[in-house]
């Protein structure tokens, strides 16, 4: 991994190394004040209605939680620039122009796809071919 962002947009896109990581990862969604001491969730989100969680599918349906989006998790490997212009708008393309739906979720250091389950080679072949694009 570069020790410092990239932001060359074609860079970027040639770079990207999709992986899929394995499992399902639910979406939930807690009321407010709930209380989530020993989840261990992969992402949050605080919003007025209450807090939206990425856990492992196991662990939600151990905790009973109602699953609102089942979903494929995968990074793109890239450090990628959170100031970086156009990568978002790129992979989204490619995704929206093969039918399938996107949440991500950027990190300090990569960029993380959230897909529906059932899509996720539909997608992971978007995104490889995005990549074979901008390569050369």
């Amino acid at each position: 991994m570069s020790a410092t962002p990239i932001s060359d947009l074609a860079t970027l896109l040639a770079s990207m190394r999709p992986e899929l990581h394995a499992g399902a990862w639910a979406w939930c969604g807690l009321p407010r004040g709930a209380s989530t001491e020993g989840v261990d969730a992969i992402a949050t989100l605080r919003e007025a209605e209450g807090l939206t969680l990425v856990v492992d599918e196991a662990e939600a349906l151990a905790r009973g939680w109602r699953v609102a989006f089942r979903s494929a998790w995968i990074t793109l490997t890239v450090h990628s620039d959170l100031a970086g212009v156009g990568l978002t708008a790129a992979f989204a393309r490619a995704l929206a122009d093969a039918g399938v739906a996107c949440n991500v979720v950027a990190g300090i250091h990569h960029d993380h796809l959230f897909v529906p389950h059932e899509r996720a080679a539909d997608a992971m072949t978007a995104l490889q071919a995005l990549q074979a694009r901008s390569t050369g």
